[in-house]
């Protein structure tokens, strides 16, 4: 991206953090180090949960948890086809099915009533995400999986610091996962976490995670393959001090976020963002305005395509799982998810940083209007 261009994401980057990576490029220790263990210990405080496992990303993050709780090929897992992340790419690379589910309209996340639908026999899991920072139904979810007896994995990939009936989002699944890639607010380049209060289960997280230095040569744990799927100590340090940043970092998101609810008010045929009445508070991942229901998926492409030419980096939210070719040769079509397609075919990504003024915010938006305008699609909202 150009100097000049208006980046979708930029990384909240302070001298905090250049000293922490610093500090570690002057040790010994470069590797699945002292730091890690730092960073999950901290990260776990912070949510008042017992264990975390540092991994490499939030795609092995998940795979690491369902290889760690059984999981694999005959099995089936409940899972969204909406989101930004799409970690449940790991549902298949274990082996298991992907079963998918509906999403609610307003909040984007997995719908309780379609994915409870779904249940089988088979069926092992749900994977329910707080889809771009809000939370899904965490209530209704627990009481569903505890009456079917299967676990409920927490997708927190895109929601760090969100708020539900009192509770910071990644407590409430079996294990929860976050990610630490761009355009999260805690940003590391890479890396995720993986969190549970479970002590057998974290234990067999660690072991698929990766295998310690004085494990090679042991018969019984050399039974089993695992991952390779630690992180270094830099990315540590980074996630460390992002963390000790974290409520300066989300307070700044906030200040940008204000800027847009300011500016959108003049943007006629858009859905307003929406927040739950059971949450307390919603930190986006990204700025996503979802366009009226005249626009068309090539009307917001054709949108996407007019703010490049003013330079600015606006995405489509979502190329829905179920809809691209790998999955359509497990059997999924198009019209499977009515709401997760009517959504996603509308949604778009707008620029979303701390380092956006109010003037910056306000040109991203009249140009959105003006390009929407351009198109023709009028101003129907639902």
């Amino acid at each position: 991206m150009e100097d000049d261009w208006i980046p979708l994401t930029d990384p909240d980057i302070s001298t905090h953090e250049l000293a922490a990576v610093a500090n570690v490029l002057k040790s010994s220790r470069l590797s699945a180090g002292p730091v890690v263990e730092k960073f999950e210990d901290a990260f776990a405080e912070s949510l008042g949960r017992s264990y975390a496992v540092a991994v490499s990303s939030g795609t092995i993050g998940l795979m690491v948890s369902l290889r760690a709780m059984g999981i694999g090929p005959g099995d089936e897992v409940i899972a969204s086809a909406y989101s930004w992340h799409q970690i449940v790419h790991a549902i298949v690379l274990v082996g298991a099915s992907p079963v998918f589910a509906d999403i609610d309209y307003w909040s984007g996340t997995l719908s309780v009533e379609k994915a409870a639908a779904k249940i089988t026999p088979q069926t092992r899991a749900i994977v329910a995400g707080n889809t771009n920072g809000h939370p899904a139904a965490w209530e209704p979810f627990r009481a569903l999986a505890d009456v079917h007896g299967i676990k409920l994995i927490e997708d927190s990939t895109e929601a760090i610091g969100s708020q539900y009936k009192g509770q910071l989002v990644g407590t409430f699944g079996d294990v929860a996962i976050f990610d630490f890639s761009q355009p999260s607010a805690l940003c590391c380049g890479e890396g995720a976490m993986i969190v549970t209060d479970d002590h057998d289960l974290a234990s067999e997280l660690r072991y698929h995670r990766s295998r310690g230095l004085d494990e090679r040569f042991s018969i019984a744990i050399a039974s089993r393959v695992p991952f390779q799927a630690s992180i270094s100590d830099m990315t540590a340090a980074l996630g460390l001090a992002q963390l000790d940043r974290l409520d300066e970092i989300l307070a700044r998101r906030k200040r940008v976020e204000s800027f847009y609810e300011e500016h959108i008010l003049a943007f006629e045929g858009i859905k307003p963002s929406y927040v739950a009445p059971e949450v307390d508070e919603v930190h986006w991942m990204s700025f996503v305005v979802h366009l009226g229901t005249r626009f068309t998926r090539s009307g917001r492409n054709q949108i996407v395509d007019d703010l490049a030419t003013e330079q600015v980096e606006v995405l489509a939210y979502c190329n829905p799982l179920h809809l691209q070719y790998f999955y359509s040769m497990l059997g999924h079509r198009k019209g499977d998810l009515f709401v997760t397609e009517k959504v996603a075919d509308r949604s778009l990504a707008l620029p979303f940083h701390a380092h956006l003024d109010s003037d910056t915010v306000h040109f991203i938006v009249t140009t959105t209007k003006d390009s929407s305008i351009n198109v023709g699609a009028g101003a129907a909202i639902y």
